[in-house]
This record gives C-alpha cells, sequence and structure tokens, in this order.
C-alpha cells in the first residue's frame, strides 16, 4: 500500500485529522521513517490501531509479534534483506505453506517474491511495522554468541604488538578486513543498537580488551575479548570511521553511518583517544528516529513547562539548559529548536558537535583547530540576520560577553553550561567576569536538568516506600505527593536491571525582578536558592520526588542523579 493509499484510508475512516496527516507526512520525510512509524510517533494513532484497521480492511488476521522468536529454519528460508525491503517476517511453514507477518497485506511484490525465493505458497498475517522491525532485529542479528565468533580467531592469526615493536599497516588492515574481525565488530554495534545503548567502549588494557555498553545512564560489561585483538579490532572501526590507522599517537574523530531496515539509519560518533596500553575508542550512537522533540513528552511537569515555553516565545534574552555530560541538554534545546522552527524565523546554531540535523535551521559544526570557535561563530552570525541564535556551550568569558550582547541586542539566544543546578548557573557567569547589570538585562531563564532511569513498564510493581527513605529525600511521609511508588522486578525487555528508558527531572527558574535585584546587591547561590524556593521553585530534588510518587522512576535513581539537599 502506498503512503497515500494509506493515510487517505485513514482519514476517510476518521481515525485522523487531514492536518494529523499532512504533520505525519512531514515527521516521515523529515525522519525518512514510514507513515505508519510516523503517526504512531506522534501519537495521533497507535500501532495496534493501525494493525486492526489494516486487518479489518482487508480481512487478514492480525496477529502480535510480542516475545515471538523466529525458527532459524525460517530465517535460513527468508533472506533478512528481503524481510527489511518488504518489511514482512516469515513466522510459520506448515506443509507446502509459509504464513508471513507483513506491514501491508497489498504488497504483491512482497508475496510474489517470497512464492519464487521459497517455493511456497504464502498465508498472510498483519502486524505492525514497529513490531515487525524489531521481530527482524530479533530474530537476525547476531545468531552466534561472542564466543563462537571468538572460537574462529586463530592462536597465530594475530600477535600481541610490544610498546616498542613496529606495526605493518598493511597487515594490520588485512586483520581488520578479515571475516572474524568485522563479524565481531559488527556484532558489538548491532548488539548496542538492539540493547538501546547510547555509548559503546572498546578499552584496552595491559592483559585485557574490555567492552562496555552505556545503557540508560549506566555504564555495564559486554564482553572481554583477548588482548591480542585490540588492534585489528580498533583499526577496523577507525576504517570503517574513514581515519588514520598509522596514526596511533594523536586522538581522532570520525564517524560512522548504518544502514538498518526500514529506511532507519543509525550514526556513530567515534572518538580514539592514545592510551598507556593501545588506543580507547568510544561511540555515541545517535539515532535520529528515537530523538523526542515533544517537550510534553520530556518529562517536564504543567508549571515548568509552562515557564520554558514563556522564556522561549521572548522576542529577545538568553535561556540557559545547565547539567552534567549526557544529562539531556541537547535534547531539550533541540525540542525547543523544533517548536520555534518556522518559515518566518532565522535560526542559527554553533554546535560541537552536530549531533542531529534539524531541517530548516542553520546549524555551524565547530573547528577550534582553524579558529572556528562559539565566539567566532557567535561573532558571524550576529551578521547572518538571525532571529535565534544556540550557542552549544559557554566556556568563556569571550563566548558569555558576546552571547550577552546578542541577548541585549534582540535576538534570543540559547545555551548551555555546566553547572550543579539553576541558582549556581548566575554565579559561574558572574565568575567568568560578566558584569552583574548585565546578566540581569539579559537572562530570561534558567533550566537545570538531570536523567534518571525509568522503572521498567513491563514489571513494574507497587512498593510502599519506606519512611526512612523519603526523609533521607528531605520529604515527610506526611507530606508526600499522592501516587503510588513503583519498582521494576527485572525482566526479558530491560535485561532484569528493572528499568527500560529515562525520564528528564527539571529545575525550572524564571529570572524575576526579586531575585535580579539580589543578584546587583551581591546575594550568594544559596541566598538566590533559598528566595527562588520560597517564590516557587520545584529544586531537581522535589522534581524527582514527584517521579518517584507517579511510579515513574525510584528513590535510588533520584538520589543517584540530584544533589543532596
Amino acid at each position: 500500500m502506498s503512503t497515500g493509499r494509506l493515510g487517505e484510508l485513514l482519514v476517510r475512516e476518521k481515525l485522523i485529522s487531514l492536518q494529523q496527516l499532512r504533520q505525519a507526512q512531514e515527521e516521515q520525510r523529515r525522519g525518512g521513517t514510514k507513515l505508519g512509524y510516523a503517526l504512531a510517533k506522534l501519537g495521533f494513532v497507535s500501532d495496534g490501531e493501525i494493525t486492526n484497521f489494516l486487518s479489518s480492511q482487508y480481512r487478514v488476521p492480525a496477529v502480535d509479534l510480542t516475545d515471538v522468536e523466529i525458527e532459524e529454519e525460517l530465517t535460513k528460508l527468508v533472506a533478512r534483506e528481503v524481510c527489511e525491503r518488504h518489511t514482512i517476517v516469515p513466522l510459520l511453514r506448515k506443509g507446502s505453506n509459509v504464513t508471513v507477518a507483513m506491514a501491508d497485506p497489498t504488497n504483491l511484490n512482497a508475496i510474489d517474491d517470497i512464492k519464487f525465493l521459497t517455493g511456497y505458497n504464502v498465508n498472510v498475517v498483519v502486524a505492525s511495522e514497529t513490531a515487525i522491525l524489531q521481530c527482524i532485529e530479533a530474530s537476525y542479528s547476531s545468531p552466534e554468541s561472542y564466543d563462537e565468533m571468538l572460537s574462529e580467531f586463530d592462536e597465530d592469526e594475530v600477535d600481541f604488538v610490544e610498546e616498542t615493536g613496529e606495526i605493518s599497516i598493511v597487515e594490520l588492515e588485512k586483520e581488520a578486513a578479515g571475516a572474524p574481525v568485522v563479524r565481531l565488530v559488527n556484532a558489538i554495534l548491532l548488539n548496542a543498537i538492539s540493547k538501546g545503548a547510547s555509548d559503546i567502549h572498546v578499552e584496552p588494557y595491559e592483559k585485557t580488551l574490555r567492552i562496555r555498553y552505556r545503557i540508560d545512564g549506566v555504564l555495564l560489561n559486554e564482553m572481554e575479548p583477548p588482548a591480542k585483538l585490540k588492534n585489528p579490532l580498533v583499526s577496523r572501526l577507525k576504517i570503517m570511521s574513514s581515519l588514520d590507522i598509522a596514526e596511533r599517537r594523536l586522538p581522532q574523530d570520525g564517524r560512522i553511518k548504518l544502514k538498518l531496515g526500514g529506511g532507519r539509519e543509525m550514526d556513530f560518533r567515534v572518538s580514539v583517544l592514545p592510551t598507556s596500553y593501545g588506543e580507547k575508542v568510544v561511540l555515541r550512537l545517535l539515532d535520529k528516529s528515537n530523538l523526542q522533540l515533544d517537550m510534553t513528552k520530556l518529562g517536564f511537569d504543567a508549571e515548568p513547562l509552562t515557564n520554558f515555553k514563556w522564556a522561549i516565545d521572548q522576542p529577545w534574552g538568553m535561556v540557559l539548559v545547565t547539567g552534567p555530560t549526557g544529562s539531556g541538554k541537547t535534547t531539550t534545546l533541540y525540542s525547543a529548536l523544533s517548536e520555534m522552527n518556522k518559515s518566518t524565523t532565522n535560526i542559527c546554531t554553533a554546535e560541537d558537535p552536530v549531533e542531529y540535523s534539524l531541517q530548516g535551521i542553520n546549524q555551524v559544526q565547530m573547528h577550534d583547530e582553524i579558529g572556528l570557535n562559539f565566539a567566532a561563530s557567535l561573532r558571524s552570525f550576529l551578521r547572518q540576520d538571525p532571529d535565534i541564535i544556540m550557542v552549544g556551550e559557554i566556556r568563556d568569558f569571550e563566548t558569555a560577553e558576546i552571547a550577552v550582547k546578542a541577548a541585549l541586542t534582540g535576538h534570543l539566544v540559547l545555551s548551555t553550561l555546566h553547572t550543579n543546578d539553576a541558582p549556581s548557573t548566575i554565579s559561574r557567569l558572574l565568575n567568568m567576569g560578566v558584569e552583574p547589570f548585565l546578566i540581569t538585562a539579559s537572562v530570561n531563564l534558567v533550566l537545570a536538568q538531570r536523567l534518571a532511569r525509568r522503572v521498567c513498564k513491563d514489571c513494574a510493581q507497587p512498593v510502599t516506600l519506606d519512611p526512612r527513605v523519603l526523609a533521607d529525600l528531605g520529604v515527610d511521609a506526611d507530606n508526600a505527593p499522592p501516587g503510588q511508588a513503583k519498582k521494576g522486578a527485572g525482566c526479558k525487555v530491560c535485561h532484569d536491571s528493572g528499568y527500560k528508558g529515562r525520564v528528564a527531572l527539571y529545575e525550572v527558574m524564571q529570572f524575576t525582578d526579586p531575585l535580579k535585584e539580589m543578584v546587583l546587591q551581591g546575594a550568594s547561590t544559596s541566598e538566590l536558592k533559598a528566595a527562588a524556593i520560597k517564590n516557587g521553585l520545584n529544586t531537581l530534588r522535589m522534581s524527582g520526588i514527584a517521579k518517584i510518587m507517579q511510579g515513574m522512576t525510584t528513590p535510588e535513581e533520584v538520589m543517584r542523579v540530584t544533589m543532596g539537599d
């Protein structure tokens, strides 16, 4: 079924409006996905509703692919590339018939292909596109275990290179291109995608090589291949990233792009760092299809979201987002930019690096080595007739000074800083050398944030909180917000961790006139914080307590990611 045909049918049956269809088609073009995925992502119609609609429309049975495991015999019968090309998955073979789940039951080309390739008659059932792609990923990715792959390496195939030894680049390229190395690297990358990792760490030590994944903000051991594989494995990653495998003394940065099924693309930002025992490689996974740009779904409570939207709707001034590395600052800024991205606005961003490409926004990648830094970009932006400017990070006085001046001359400036909470951001600007009167005149709002692991929905169980736990969080049991705390028991979906995904905790401080007056009078950070709380500021800890009582996260997570105040 063509995209237009599906959209037309859904509108005709009043499952979606024409305006929602147009929004979904725009999302589809922007993300390179299919229409059903775009509709589900925007929340207009669920995967299940689309599946049931197609089932009744074409009188084809609908199936739920949750926990379905495809037999190895079927994965050999129908190749992965065929499944991905047609968004199908084989489910059952009986006699001379094979049952195939399809996202589009009208795709006669797919049915003909299966008949030709297998020689069997095809029975069609319908399932959601998302479920089929997940089923393909689970059934076809890395059928071998790491141990099976490692067993194929000959002991004499790769030698450990001493510090003083010379490395033959030709030999290294040959080893890196060897089938076992290629398969091992592919398995590491694909397993990271399937487990929802945000980073992959490849770490060489004297006698071991360690692979770790960062999943929901926590680093977990994945495997430990023999140390002799460190050079071929790192070389393979450098070849894929178009880096110089002969250069082992200097840090290098590159990028890998993988094409997955269903038109999905995954980018890996690669950083190579020379260490005592070889080169450490860290890969950051950038999945645009999972980029959440809807602010209402990020974790904002109603009042902080209203305040934040007020600040980004101002014609000029500064909005600052603070928090440690990996706390979701970039996602929050991208969400704000997405909200403000209209044909009537000129948006310029200076980023290091540009993580996601956003249609309609002028994004500039920093190159310090040639003098293109945040300060230089900001100066150029001011000659580009901008309405909105986003600076990846305010790191020094020069950048801060230009950003403040831009905010005072009719531009809306968004940026990030590394501070612990919202009130201490003001002190950080003062310590950089920005004058108090410039800060009070330019800053509209400061937002601090953290990411806490979310309780797994599949194994969440109600729990009663110990009053001592609430006391440690700074809340009296009698004054705790209403709700039901939950904890994950551990299941296959969350890899027995009890957590799946993350939720943001926000501390939104509007820079009101009383707070500005205090800054001009030289008030300390603690005095500013006390005054902000008195005026209704919800701290990160308070935001975390509310999320606990909503069953979204746990006291342990809130303790881990927030300050003890």
